[in-house]
């Protein structure tokens, strides 16, 4: 077997393999001496068949599959001879030109080489987040908004108030989709509606009757509607002020404690403020860092795996959307990016992993399992049952592997701390 290697690209390769036509011929023969011990052909009994007629029944199919298990064979051979790692299956073309022997050319990609640099240089800044008794206020208030109650009141409408209305809109004098509506709730504030909506509805009373334009934005989804003026129609039903519940024990009751109080609640309250501060704080700076080891280490990677990652991604998105048919699928190209920055990152934390020997840390991995398991009422339970199921630990144990490299390169790089309020630092974006 003669073997020549071409590097066509950083990362793709093509290569030649040669095999003497003794080689194929011989394997050939040998399959045609079993079939013909098996052989069905009318006129003559199994077993008995000239090799001259088994060969003019078979030799083509013979043929074809001695070839094809022969590529496979030696291409598989190939690349352990030439040290070479694939990363998928390869192009294969038979070279119809090759004499005597037989030959094909191989094309595929390879691993590509990676040494990290700059690791030292990565700057990362660590929030502080304080969660403060006003914090913890709010949160409450938020409770309480939650199991509130309206009461009809006898006044015009205000901030915060419900009300409670019928409407009919009309473009040009007619009626169109979506525009009316029947024992409409809305809270004034909340932005439920258009602006001009909504600020007709302040200073409204119960039976009053009113009309108002609207102007609706020129990116709104309805193209028939964005850039108009409305002409809308309401009648007002009732204007309701919002009654909360009153502040002490029977609030933490209504919500699950029945041991502590509003005392226990708030506990509680600070104690998920404060995960959720965590979790946040971990996703910025996992972000941060892979951001930065992106930057110091431009690495190339196969464009086999950016397709099967992209791709991958696109079977998640149109899981999230349910869809099926594949013909509604949002366009490939729309993951590629983000499936390159995967796939790099991959390598890169894989090689960060292998070159400073990190291992899964065990109480990292039962914190991270009993984190998964928090929800459920038997938590305790699941949590055994998780780190005894090989296949789950086999998920896990690569995301604590990863938030470990994250950790080494907080350690090791620029690493800077920032103050800032539990408010201010789990504001939406864009809020």
């Amino acid at each position: 077997m003669q073997v020549k290697i071409e590097s066509t690209g950083t990362l793709e390769r093509k290569m030649r393999v040669e095999l003497p036509a003794e080689r194929v011929e011989k394997e050939v023969e040998s399959r045609l001496q079993r079939v013909g011990k098996t052989a069905k052909i009318k006129g003559f009994r199994p077993g008995k068949v000239p090799p001259n007629v088994v060969r003019q029944h078979y030799g083509s199919q013979v043929r074809q599959e001695v070839l094809s298990d022969l590529m496979g064979q030696s291409y598989r051979d190939a690349v352990q001879q030439e040290n070479l790692n694939p990363v998928a299956q390869p192009q294969i073309e038979p070279d119809m030109s090759s004499g005597d022997s037989f030959a094909y050319t191989a094309t595929f990609e390879v691993l590509p080489e990676v040494t990290l640099e700059g690791l030292d240089k990565i700057s990362v800044t660590v929030p502080e987040v304080k969660i403060s008794d006003s914090d913890c206020d709010e949160m409450i208030d938020n409770l309480r908004r939650q199991k509130a109650t309206w009461k009809a009141v006898d006044r015009p409408s205000a901030e915060g108030d419900q009300v409670v209305v019928d409407f009919e809109g009309t473009l040009k004098g007619e009626a169109f989709q979506g525009g009316t509506g029947k024992d409409v709730a809305v809270v004034l504030g909340e932005g439920q509606m258009l602006p001009d909506f909504e600020k007709a509805l302040y200073g409204i009373k119960a039976g009053d009757e009113k009309s108002f334009k609207v102007k609706f934005p020129k990116d709104y989804p309805a193209e028939d509607l964005s850039g108009q003026k409305v002409d809308f129609a309401i009648k007002v039903h009732r204007v309701e002020e919002q009654e909360l519940p009153p502040l002490d024990d029977s609030l933490a009751e209504s919500y699950g404690v029945e041991e502590g109080g509003l005392d226990k609640l708030r506990a509680d309250v600070r104690d998920n403020m404060r995960r959720e501060a965590d979790q946040r704080i971990r996703t910025d700076v996992r972000e941060q860092a892979m951001t930065g080891l992106l930057d110091a280490n431009p690495v190339e990677v196969p464009k086999a795996l950016i397709h099967q990652e992209a791709h991958s991604m696109q079977h998640e998105a149109m899981r999230q959307l349910g869809i099926e048919d594949h013909e509604q699928a949002p366009a490939i190209d729309n993951f590629l990016e983000n499936a390159e920055k995967r796939v790099r990152l991959s390598f890169l934390i894989r090689q960060l992993i292998d070159d400073k020997g990190i291992e899964a840390d065990a109480d990292k991995v039962r914190t991270r399992v009993e984190e998964l398991c928090a929800g459920y009422e038997n938590a305790d339970d699941m949590v055994q049952t998780y780190l005894g199921n090989p296949q789950v630990m086999q998920q896990i144990e690569p995301m604590v592997l990863e938030d470990q490299a994250v950790d080494w390169i907080v350690k090791n790089g620029k690493e800077k701390a920032k103050k800032v309020d539990f408010k201010d630092y789990m504001k939406p974006p864009g809020a």
